[in-house]
């Protein structure tokens, strides 16, 4: 392998923001500096967007006290954006490069972010222009192949449990029904983390609805009832790819305009019809008074002070380790492999082919999800409670003995 070029990196942030996104741009940000081959390190503002428009801050001028606080800020520090760019995008993309003299590419997002990184390293390496183009993996919606978790997550999931955890106490003030509508559209990683602050038998959420299992709107129902006839009440989380039994999601059923991003999705979080219909059915169908819902939307992604401690920490190292492979390897994504568990657990970080992970999506696995397809294993409880950093722990005093 050749030796480290003395040239100039680049580095953004693409797709949804996270909680720790910025602790990923942060620990770039922080080895970059050790390293005397990369003479600047562009940020580029609203990722691909940027980069073609030459829209670049200095961030080696970034102090370490404005790192620090830059890490523990969520949402995008650069700011983001949805493009999906075509090989002719990455061709201005990497006209810039050459321009600039960007040896160095590191681009913090999904699955996506890494088809881009493998279309520009592929485009680099046919021209003959050395690069070293890294992925450095993000995703609330964890659903990226390779990696046994994706920084964001974490974070995301203690919001999610932390939210269902004073959903319930509500609920069980006032009783009825509730239901908390939360991201994913393919993969049912994030509502399924609704069950992780679960502390008494009781405890809601009752009802776990994920994209991997289609549910008729009886069956729903069905459920709904048989909770609230046993308790007096039921708190449901489900996911925004919730869909029928012919895979067809309900909010595209019942969303008129079927209005679409860059990538053709149709929209699922920045409305609450989802959450509206199906507290119409309950309430019409079961006759039950009390029934509410609510859409978590874009909360879940960017809701400060709720950081998990572990995801930031993972996420960090990764920005770090980004830099540290393409001081001896010339593009590839960042992954992690899990080597403990419980309260051993730990991580180990390793390097994966760009190809391994562009434009590939995983989900939850049958063994986290309940043979009834509305709840989630003790399994899932293991994988994903580490990754929250842990939970508060709360108190009801109803259940105890009546005199």
């Amino acid at each position: 392998m050749a030796s480290a070029p003395k040239a100039n990196a680049i580095v953004s942030q693409s797709g949804g923001p996270t909680g720790v996104i910025n602790a990923s741009l942060v620990g770039v940000i922080e080895e970059a500096k050790k390293h005397p081959e990369i003479q600047n390190l562009y940020g580029a503002i609203h990722a691909v967007s940027g980069i073609v428009k030459e829209n670049f801050v200095d961030l080696m001028k970034v102090s370490k006290d404005e790192l620090e606080v830059t890490a523990v800020s969520p949402s995008s520090a650069l700011g983001s954006s949805r493009d999906k760019p075509d090989a002719a995008y990455c061709q201005k993309i990497l006209d810039v490069f050459k321009k600039r003299d960007i040896r160095y590419f590191f681009y913090i997002g999904g699955n996506d972010s890494a088809n881009t990184c493998h279309i520009i390293n592929n485009m680099a390496i046919e021209a003959k222009y050395e690069l070293r183009a890294y992925h450095v993996p993000k995703t609330i919606d964890n659903d990226l192949l390779v990696t046994d978790h994706c920084p964001g997550f974490g974070t995301a999931a203690k919001f999610v449990s932390c939210a269902l955890m004073g959903d319930d106490l509500d609920n069980r003030a006032l009783p009825g029904i509730k239901i908390d509508v939360i991201m994913g559209r393919h993969a049912g990683f994030l509502t399924a983390a609704a069950a992780l602050g679960k502390q008494r038998d009781d405890d809601g959420p009752h009802l776990i609805y994920m994209p991997e299992r289609p549910v008729t709107m009886d069956k729903f129902l069905a459920d709904i009832d048989a909770v609230y006839t046993k308790l007096g009440r039921c708190v449901i989380a489900v996911s925004e790819g919730m869909s029928d039994v012919d895979h067809k999601t309900w909010a595209e059923k019942i969303t008129e305009t079927n209005e679409r991003d860059s990538h053709g999705n149709v929209q699922l979080s920045g409305t609450g019809a989802l959450a509206d219909f199906l507290a119409s059915q309950v309430k019409g169908k079961l006759k039950i008074k009390r029934v509410r819902a609510d859409t978590f939307g874009y909360l879940q992604r960017s809701f400060a002070g709720l950081q998990s401690p572990v995801d930031a920490s993972e996420a960090r190292w990764c920005g770090r380790q980004a830099v540290q492979y393409a001081m001896t390897e010339l593009n590839g994504s960042v992954a992690m492999k899990r080597i403990g568990s419980g309260k051993d657990y730990k991580i180990e970080l390793f390097r994966t082919e760009l190809k391994n992970v562009a434009e590939k999506t995983k989900s939850l696995a049958d063994e986290y999800i309940n043979k009834d397809g509305n709840g989630i294993t003790q399994a899932f409880v293991d994988y994903a409670l580490p990754l929250t950093g842990g939970l508060p722990k709360t108190e009801y005093l109803g259940n105890r003995p009546k005199i």
